[in-house]
């Protein structure tokens, strides 16, 4: 019998450094002798990468937010069918860049009051929540500016601008308070080896 999985996640907002930490991450628990599975969201899946190319490209409106919720729960059912809860019932660490938490911060409070459908639908198909988040906490100023800075065609969320990014780190930082014993605070405003030595210590702690 497999020993049990650990499932992580990395929410922050955009250009607050926590896909290069979980990338670190995952290179230091291979390191160890873990085996990890690096994935993000939307994606880590074949259906989910092709919702990722609706919901992440193309014209800030295109989607009202009632039906991105849809399409991001959509994507992160086929992730967890596919990637994540094999990978778990393994004996995997899984290490996701964004979850649920976003759908909750992107399309739950800067579309509108929709938390709570947020919630109702991922209690009905999703059904489960990381054993760890890391929050990577980054001034919205900073964030955008290396956010817009990046190339590529994903620039979608980006250019909602600084007042979503504000907005979206309060979020971000009222739900660690909500849920204190999942989601860890972390201050990303420093050298990344320095920011990946706290991450590091605090997700060995829960190595299984």
């Amino acid at each position: 019998m497999s020993a049990p999985g650990l499932f992580i996640s990395f929410e922050g907002i955009d250009g607050s450094g926590k896909s290069t930490q979980a990338r670190m991450l995952a290179d230091t628990l291979r390191a160890m002798g873990r085996d990890v599975v690096l994935t993000r969201e939307p994606g880590g899946s074949p259906g989910a990468e092709e919702i990722r190319a609706l919901v992440l490209q193309g014209d800030p409106d295109r989607w009202s937010a009632e039906t991105e919720i849809l399409l991001f729960t959509a994507a992160r059912r086929d992730h967890l069918e596919r990637t994540i809860q094999p990978a778990l019932d393994a004996g995997k660490v899984v290490i996701c860049d964004r979850f649920a938490d976003s759908t909750r911060m992107y399309q739950g409070l800067s579309r509108g009051d929709l938390r709570a459908t947020v919630d109702q639908l991922h209690t009905l198909m999703i059904g489960r929540e990381p054993d760890l988040t890391i929050l990577i906490d980054m001034d919205p100023a900073t964030g955008l500016s290396r956010a817009l800075s990046r190339k590529g065609l994903e620039e979608r969320f980006e250019s909602f601008g600084h007042d979503l990014q504000a907005q979206m780190r309060q979020g971000f930082l009222d739900l660690a308070a909500e849920f204190p014993d999942r989601i860890t605070v972390i201050d990303g405003a420093r050298a990344p080896d320095a920011v990946a030595a706290d991450v590091t210590t605090i997700a060995t702690a829960r190595l299984p």
